[in-house]
């Protein structure tokens, strides 16, 4: 199942760069470090989640490369960015072999059944 994007056919030309280029940089950074690390997690302070996350990444003997961009009340634009290119609504985003596996429930549950370390 894809999820809906809208067509670039629907968006008017005279504002297509400006979708384009929102925030580029940071979506850039976190697709170079995807690239360069087997496990990434892209988070923000003060976040629960991202530390579980990367707590039980760390647990199962990962090596996490970790981005972070801001808090609850700082950065939030910048990180609607990475939520527009992953289509995730929540923080951490966690990246492993270049695969986006979702956030730390999901992370937890592949660890459980074993099949995150099988892409390790």
């Amino acid at each position: 199942m894809n999820r809906p994007v809208l067509a670039t056919d629907h968006i008017h030309p005279a504002i297509r760069d400006t979708i384009a280029q929102h925030q580029q940089d940071i979506v850039t950074e976190v697709q170079q470090a995807v690239q360069q690390h087997a496990v990434v997690v892209v988070g923000m302070a003060q976040n629960p989640m991202v530390t579980k996350a990367r707590k039980a990444l760390a647990d199962a003997g990962f090596v996490v490369h970790y981005l972070e961009y801001g808090s609850y009340l700082s950065q939030w634009r910048r990180r609607n960015a990475l939520k527009m290119w992953t289509g995730w609504p929540t923080f951490p985003m966690v990246f492993v072999n270049q695969v986006f596996v979702g956030g730390a429930k999901d992370v937890k549950a592949l660890i459980d059944s074993g099949e995150l370390k099988k892409t390790n």
